[in-house]
């Protein structure tokens, strides 16, 4: 169906004078669009408009709609756009289970029900039985594995992956980025992945943008 996944329509976004992004793009469920440049040219910048984050002083045009749904209006967290950085940004006075259940949209109801919730998805990570642990007894790849499920916990229609690879060693990267998208392939989510690293491209799959 022409309107699943993400549709960038003439995505404009420039500072001050400086034009940074020149965007169309379709982006199907489960599949990886890769945006690659250089530090500066607007790759971040195009997943702050995308998940309705864009700091004002950029001036920005064009279309953006998941599944049919034009989103461009609405605020960030109306858009369910769940959202993978370079750090995992765990919150480090709660257990590894908590940090999800934070997550878990509140029409899911009793405490118990959402502590499974978390539970089902640490173990659809690899983490199982780990709930109850303080996020700072981990490991990198392990919280990159955290992070990765309180995503998932929070019912995103679409993911923005903003280098989240870049600061593990080259194995746990391999895994982690094969999880990733294994998991976005299986919850048919159209994703943009923002990275300098051709393997991240490779390994995505799908569609190479260019900025810069």
């Amino acid at each position: 169906m022409p309107d699943e996944g993400l549709l960038l329509d003439q995505v404009k976004i420039a500072l001050g004078p400086r034009p940074l992004v020149s965007l169309t793009a379709r982006v199907a469920p489960g599949e990886v669009l890769t945006v690659m440049g250089p530090s500066g040219s607007g790759k971040s910048t195009l997943l702050a408009y995308i998940g309705g984050f864009l700091d004002p002083a950029f001036a920005a045009s064009g279309h953006v709609s998941v599944a049919g749904e034009e989103i461009t209006a609405l605020p960030a967290e109306d858009r369910h756009a769940g959202i993978l950085f370079q750090d995992p940004l765990l919150f480090p006075h709660m257990t590894v289970a908590g940090n999800l259940v934070f997550a878990i949209p509140p029409s899911v109801r009793g405490r118990v029900a959402r502590r499974a919730i978390a539970d089902d998805a640490l173990a659809g990570v690899g983490l199982g039985g780990l709930g109850d642990r303080d996020p700072d007894t981990l490991s990198g790849g392990q919280k990159a594995r955290v992070a990765l499920a309180r995503v998932l916990v929070s019912g995103p229609r679409l993911l923005l992956l903003d280098e989240p690879f870049s600061k593990l060693d080259a194995d746990l990267r391999q895994q982690t980025r094969e999880l990733v998208f294994v998991k976005a392939r299986s919850s048919a989510l159209p994703v943009v992945l923002v990275t300098h690293d051709e393997a991240d491209a490779t390994a995505a799959g799908g569609p190479v943008v260019r900025l810069g």
